[in-house]
């Protein structure tokens, strides 16, 4: 729902400045298309990246389950006990392993388990895991050794994920500034100089250069946003 008020928001922000006429709302609407996939996406990326967290914790929690002697389906029980420990019983990792955990009570493979749970996150490192501990139940690999590798790559990732942002932020936050100028000038000069754009919005030319305008700034906008958005 905050999602589509902000939608809506950006809408009626674009038909003010562009047009000054909230009927351009009607002609709009498909600009409000790909910002609500572009929130909805940036949401669910941060899901996936908490969730991503929570799962290497997990595997923390189950290698040092299985060094103590623990089978992969205890290792997985204890492992859960301690994450809704270290992030409450309603968080996404809790849940998935407490469908693990009844899947495993109505004598479901661990595997196939691993595997569904791999594929309602999205989470590539999640993918990974499953094939790779499929592969290691079938062929009698050494499970612990497994664990630790795949804790150790996942955590790896991260830190280079953490580097990343940590170096673009500075560059995100002039990206968010020079997306509003462009607003921040037109409202600034409409309301200190009335009607200096009032060419602009009273016949077809000015809406016609008006309209080109938005479409060179949602192209940068789209642009700036595809320069800044890098994955390992």
């Amino acid at each position: 729902m905050l999602d589509v008020l902000a939608t809506v928001l950006v809408l009626l922000m674009i038909a003010q400045i562009f047009y000054q006429n909230l009927i351009s709302l009607l002609f709009l609407w498909p600009v409000g298309i790909p910002l609500m996939k572009r929130l909805l996406r940036r949401h669910e990326n941060e899901r996936q990246r908490e969730l991503t967290i929570q799962f290497k914790e997990m595997l923390q929690g189950m290698l040092t389950a299985l060094k103590a002697g623990y089978s992969p389906e205890n290792a997985f029980l204890e492992a859960r006990q301690e994450m809704s420990f270290l992030y409450g019983k309603e968080s996404r990792i809790s849940w998935e392993l407490d469908r693990l955990a009844g899947g495993m009570e109505n004598h479901i493979p661990l595997e196939t388990l691993i595997d569904e749970f791999a594929g309602r996150s999205g989470v590539e490192e999640i993918r990974d895991f499953s094939e790779v501990f499929t592969i290691a139940r079938s062929g009698g690999g050494d499970m612990t050794e497994i664990m630790a590798r795949t804790n150790a790559l996942i955590r790896s990732r991260i830190e280079v994920e953490n580097e990343i942002d940590l170096l673009l932020s500075s560059r995100r936050m002039e990206q968010i500034i020079m997306d509003a100028v462009p607003f921040f000038i037109i409202l600034y000069v409409g309301t200190a100089s009335r009607g200096f754009f009032d060419v602009m919005y009273r016949n077809a030319a000015g809406i016609v250069i008006m309209t080109g305008c938005l479409i060179v700034y949602l192209f940068a906008f789209a642009l700036s946003e595809k320069i800044l958005d890098i994955r390992i």
